[in-house]
């Protein structure tokens, strides 16, 4: 019978995605066939699994630290948001609905069934589920109907550990104040806690280590400093992609789109030493560069609009005038084109918008998802890619008989004639290394051999090594339960 334990968390970004990463990687090594799962993720970076689904980046991430292929189960619950009200809502991989933030609970009794019914189908396959709460179960107006944090703690019998972030201060706060808030029997379910992100001597911190476990009688677990290499893991949010502003390296400009979404793309780039890779915000102008990189969009519609009222259009066609290069991938590549139809109404009012106008396609939004994992090859260089293709979209037009990309005799994406703007909705290319190199060198940039993948699995090993050292493993392993 397998064991269950839940990380949750005193607040947002508090490190719990990392933490269940290298708890992952620790227990395998360990002998253990550990599975990870969020029951409830929200999230518009998304990765394509084995059985054909979509879950969160951070799940496909864990599932790797566990040394297994990604499936649906691992994150039953997927809310990509679409607007700031609305979230398309994708249930064991596979699109349900659309709704309203405030029409989502009516949802909920059948979401959870979902959730109890892939969290038992995983533990049915394993000695150990390490589950990973969102957000924080201090939201306690939120946990009627909850099947995020406490309310699926509940259903599925998990205890479940605490994390507070000492990085962002307060964190007795944090810790204790939750303890405070909860309901007894919410409370109750907490059996450790974990203080993570601490700079400097954690011995510094005994004293309040003790007051948080005199005030909640919860078992500390130990206090996780800072883990310097955490920027060479795949990034969930935007805002831990690590901007490398360099004057002597080969510059790439990203504009922060309001609806990025697979910004995975950017992580073996911005672990490159060769290259400076600088995320834009909304209200700066594109900088002077070699390449502007535009990603995807899960909202392609309303992030063109945006990106033409941060004035992107016009500094992206004073970029091409100067000779620079373009690269659009997904939602990026259809803003790249001449007109993005939306017949439907899939993303607002059914119409058409005109593109940057910089390739001559067009595309089309269809309401069947298009996932698929990919293996291609690059035509210019010959190399291998692989990677993944998640879009609604459908594109065609006379640049795509300038295709870059080959998969069975048939060519993938589209060019201008010069070769200097290109798009394609081919994510997670840029990971495979002889690719990564060819194309750079394309633009003048001399990228010495790395092996990406290798880079990220060491740095799962670092991490649990990390964990090992902070935690007291066995105390940790104890507190969970069998389910």
């Amino acid at each position: 019978m397998a064991r269950a334990i839940m990380v949750q968390g005193a607040g947002s970004n508090v490190g719990k995605s990392m933490l269940v990463a290298g708890l992952c990687r620790h227990f395998t090594r360990a002998g253990l066939r550990v599975r990870p799962f969020k029951p409830q993720n929200m999230s518009n970076n998304a990765a394509v699994t084995a059985d054909g689904g979509e879950i969160g980046r951070a799940q496909a991430l864990q599932a790797l630290a566990c040394g297994v292929e990604p499936l649906v189960d691992m994150n039953p619950v997927l809310l990509k948001p679409e607007t700031d009200t609305g979230a398309q809502v994708i249930v064991q991989g596979r699109r349900l609905t659309t709704v309203r933030a405030r029409d989502y609970a009516a949802l909920k009794p059948d979401l959870m069934a979902a959730c109890l019914d892939s969290f038992r189908r995983l533990a049915a396959t394993c000695d150990l589920v390490i589950v990973e709460g969102a957000g924080s179960p201090a939201e306690i107006n939120l946990r009627a109907g909850d099947i995020a944090n406490m309310g699926f703690a509940e259903a599925a019998g998990v205890p479940v550990i605490l994390a507070g972030d000492i990085d962002r201060g307060g964190v007795i706060a944090q810790l204790v104040g939750t303890a405070a808030v909860l309901d007894p029997a919410d409370a109750a379910r907490i059996k450790g806690f974990v203080v993570n992100k601490f700079r400097g001597d954690v011995r510094l911190f005994d004293g309040g280590v003790t007051a948080i476990a005199d005030r909640t009688g919860w078992t500390a677990l130990g206090v996780v400093p800072w883990f310097d290499d955490a920027w060479k893991l795949p990034a969930e949010d935007i805002l831990d992609i690590r901007s490398t502003p360099r004057d002597d390296a080969l510059r790439i400009a990203v504009p922060r789109l309001g609806r990025i979404a697979n910004f995975d793309d950017l992580d073996p780039l911005s672990a490159e030493p060769a290259l400076s890779v600088e995320v834009i915000a909304p209200g700066r102008p594109l900088p002077v560069c070699d390449l502007v990189l535009i990603p995807g969009s899960k909202a392609t519609i309303a992030d063109l609009s945006a990106f033409r009222a941060n004035g992107w259009d016009i500094d992206l066609a004073a970029h091409v005038r100067r000779g620079g290069h373009v690269l659009g991938l997904c939602g990026g590549y259809q803003m790249l084109g001449r007109t993005v139809a939306d017949p439907n109404g899939l993303e607002g009012p059914p119409g058409a918008v005109p593109g940057l106008g910089l390739l001559d396609v067009e595309t089309v939004l269809h309401p069947a998802k298009h996932l698929a994992r990919v293996a291609a090859t690059d035509i210019e260089s010959g190399c291998t890619v692989s990677g993944y293709e998640i879009h609604l979209g459908r594109t065609s037009g006379p640049d795509t008989a300038r295709g870059w990309l080959m998969r069975d005799g048939v060519s993938m994406g589209a060019a201008t004639a010069d070769g200097r703007v290109r798009g394609c909705y081919l994510h997670g290319l840029f990971a495979d290394d002889a690719f990564r190199a060819a194309a750079l060198a394309r633009l003048g940039a001399s990228v010495g051999p790395r092996d990406h993948a290798a880079q990220v699995d060491a740095t799962l090993d670092a991490l649990a090594d990390h964990l090992a050292r902070a935690l007291d493993m066995k105390t940790l392993f104890g507190l969970a339960s069998e389910v």
